[in-house]
């Protein structure tokens, strides 16, 4: 296959047919189309984008290349949620068991953290003995008897994508719409779902940062979806905060356990009951949405959600026990808090310093290889429009060392803007898109 006709093309603004697609993608991921040129192509999506039928070409080509999970006739309705990724976000360990809580099944496939963004695997595996490597027969063996497997990408899963993202991480081609979400749904879709519902951030800590931008996403992840034959929505949320108030491995996983408890912080808990109350309508298992958001709370209030979650610890290799010891749970021996110089009102959050402040202390990775620190990270202690005093604590480092607490702490103070108002801050949930249309919530 010339690989050089296709690259012109695509740098002039032409698109590639369906079938050019899929021999390039079967080529490449055997190994016959070379690194730099692939390279050289996705460059060119970025500048120059995809036709909807390249797209829908690239999806299939991309599912094709692994297998996928397949289930018996007596498993439930099958769902899924993926975050497009942000800071303090552990929504997945508190929906998942929630929803399977709730009666429908979720195989949840999902991913490291990477910049300045947290990955729900390694939050997991602070968990101690938390295996989340499962092959596909583990994984939906699990699904069959427990309604919920948390576990990350196997070779077996599109290999396409895996080779991809890695050569887009290297050459600076990951945020491009088409490219985001073909390798999103190539995932997802392989999965076996019978609905998947979006939650694309926004705001100065999400990889697109932009309405725009996100709308853009949310679109053409759902039409996508759609197109494949999974039901689909996508809500746009806020991402110009931390979500809830811990950011950092360990710290995160304290925090969803008290949500399982029916505690936790409000917006934790409100978008884990939005998102829910969306995966039971697009899985057939609720017709109204207040309803459906109701069976959330319900679960979360009563236990059988925290119950779900401590099944699936057990069954992939973890101690329960810990659930209801925390302090099991790694800890850094450092704590610093930091505080306000000035009195006045806490007026935005730099999000993304905020993760990068994570990594720096050990608990994130520049690259894939990278190894993490599950115990450190950071305590957010006030937000957006909280008025403080000259003092006032601002946010708890939770570090290795004392040296290493200190050397994060100007980055913090920088990132923490105290003034003489608050900007609006972005609403929870601003945007609710099907394959009907967008429709705004707030």
């Amino acid at each position: 296959m010339l690989i050089a006709p296709l690259i012109e093309r695509k740098r002039d603004g032409e698109a590639l047919s369906p079938a050019e697609w899929q021999t390039l993608i079967e080529a490449y991921t055997s190994g016959r189309v070379p690194d730099y040129q692939m390279s050289a192509l996705l460059m060119a999506v970025v500048f120059r984008g995809m036709r909807p039928d390249e797209l829908d070409a690239l999806l299939g080509a991309m599912l094709a290349s692994g297998e996928r999970l397949a289930f018996g006739p007596d498993v439930p309705p099958r769902v899924d949620k993926h975050s497009t990724g942000g800071v303090g976000d552990k929504v997945s360990l508190v929906l998942a068991p929630a929803v399977a809580a709730a009666g429908v099944a979720v195989p949840m496939m999902s991913g490291r953290g990477l910049g300045h963004t947290g990955g729900t695997l390694d939050k997991l595996e602070s968990i101690p003995g938390f295996r989340t490597a499962l092959s596909l027969a583990e994984a939906t063996s699990q699904v069959e008897r427990l309604g919920c497997a948390l576990f990350g990408q196997t070779e077996a899963i599109a290999p396409a994508d895996r080779k991809l993202y890695a050569l887009r991480d290297a050459t600076g081609t990951v945020p491009a719409v088409p490219l985001i979400a073909a390798s999103i749904l190539s995932k997802k879709l392989a999965e076996g779902l019978d609905g998947l519902v979006l939650d694309v951030k926004r705001g100065n800590g999400a990889q697109l940062q932009s309405l725009d931008d996100a709308m853009t996403l949310g679109s053409t992840m759902v039409r996508l979806a759609e197109a494949h034959g999974c039901r689909t929505v996508a809500l746009v949320t806020a991402m110009d905060r931390p979500l809830g108030v811990a950011c950092g491995n360990a710290l995160e996983v304290r925090e969803a356990v008290a949500s399982l408890r029916g505690e936790g912080p409000a917006s934790l808990r409100e978008l884990v009951e939005v998102l829910g109350a969306e995966m039971l309508l697009v899985a057939g298992a609720a017709s109204e949405r207040d309803a459906a958001r109701a069976r959330i709370a319900g679960v979360l209030d009563d236990g059988r959600a925290l119950e779900t979650f401590a099944a699936v610890v057990e069954a992939q290799g973890g101690d329960p026990g810990v659930l209801e010891d925390l302090d099991q749970l790694p800890a850094a021996p450092e704590r610093t808090i930091v505080t306000a110089v000035r009195g006045g009102t806490v007026g935005t959050i730099d999000t993304r310093a905020i993760g990068r402040v994570v990594n720096r202390l050990g608990g994130g990775r520049a690259t894939v290889e990278d190894t993490i620190d599950p115990a450190v990270g950071l305590v957010m202690l006030v937000e957006p429009g909280d008025a403080v005093e000259p003092g006032t604590p601002l946010v708890e480092v939770h570090a290795r060392s004392a040296s290493d607490g200190a050397a994060v702490l100007d980055a913090l103070a920088s990132a923490i803007v105290v003034g003489e108002r608050a900007e609006p801050a972005l609403p929870l949930v601003s945007h609710r898109i099907s394959a009907a249309g967008a429709t705004a919530l707030a």
